[in-house]
């Protein structure tokens, strides 16, 4: 029986470098503002990675990127101590060339094609071409989104003037309850178009209301992409976690993707800032990886 593919091509845009503290990568004993403050070194250059989904339905993004006015507007990020605090979590480098829309060109899309967009979570190297997807509807968790309004949202990395942008059409969803053993150990998802494709599965820890997306298609490897569960595929299958959010919350959920290979021994993980998700995503269809890799 033949099954009909819904997805004609997957791809990944990156939308510049990240450098970022070794204890961010993978956590340590060191409480988050104590190496916050005192590291003095950095990894190398990580990318800054937003997923192209050409879905029958329409053409999906899973997040979307850095902003480029990030690093040529000195006005982007907030002042005084917290401003210091960005300065020190992270550094960016961000070319003409390395927009969303740049991105999407290369693979023959404008912003405007764009229907649906997936925010895994409201940092700012995710939500930065919101701007740009006027046309879209933008899918985030409805726990992720209720995080704006806790106290002190900018000290968690929360820019509401870059998100809660005027025009844009949220869709804020709220993952159900699933008898899925195919989905097993996850007992909620949502199902982005119903049918069974892209399955967007919550992963709290980083932020509250981080979601992964699991992406099927027939006689090709599952896709899972994670946000920032992981900046790194190898990290996550050892069961390291990243230094920011809840360790606790996130080893639940490094567990649970690590336990869903059980049912797709060949799970391909595409963080959002891993310098080998192009090649891994290109392997997984034989293809060469370039600045825009399909499959």
């Amino acid at each position: 029986m033949n099954v009909t593919d819904p997805i004609r091509r997957v791809s990944v845009v990156s939308t510049g470098q990240v450098q970022i503290r070794p204890d961010h990568l993978a956590s340590t004993w060191r409480p988050t503002y104590l190496w916050l403050l005192s590291s003095r070194s950095w990894t190398g250059p990580r990318p800054i990675n937003a997923y192209v989904i050409e879905h029958r339905d329409g053409l999906v993004l899973f997040d979307t990127g850095q902003d480029r006015a990030s690093v040529t507007d000195p006005g982007y990020f907030p002042g005084g101590m917290t401003g210091v605090l960005y300065g020190r979590l992270a550094r960016f480098e961000i070319g003409p060339q390395e927009t969303l829309s740049a991105g999407l060109g290369r693979l023959g899309y404008a912003a405007g094609d764009v229907e649906t967009a997936v925010i895994s979570h409201l940092h700012q190297d995710h939500i930065g071409g919101l701007a740009e997807l006027r046309r879209a509807d933008i899918v985030v968790s409805q726990a992720e989104w209720d995080t704006l309004s806790a106290p002190l949202p900018e000290m968690r990395g929360l820019m509401r003037r870059h998100i809660d942008l005027p025009g844009l059409r949220w869709q804020r969803i709220t993952a159900e309850p699933i008898d899925d053993p195919g989905l097993a150990p996850f007992r909620s998802c949502h199902d982005l178009f119903g049918d069974g494709s892209l399955v967007l599965l919550p992963t709290p820890g980083h932020t509250p209301g981080s979601m992964s997306l699991l992406v099927r298609r027939p006689g090709r490897p599952p896709l899972m992409m994670v946000g920032d569960v992981t900046y790194d595929a190898d990290l996550l299958e050892a069961g390291h976690v990243p230094g920011v959010g809840s360790r606790r919350r996130l080893r639940e959920a490094t567990a649970m993707i690590n336990t869903i290979r059980q049912q797709y021994p060949a799970l391909v993980i595409l963080p959002a800032h891993d310098p080998g998700a192009a090649s891994r995503l290109a392997q997984a269809t034989g293809q060469a990886p370039t600045l825009a890799t399909r499959s």
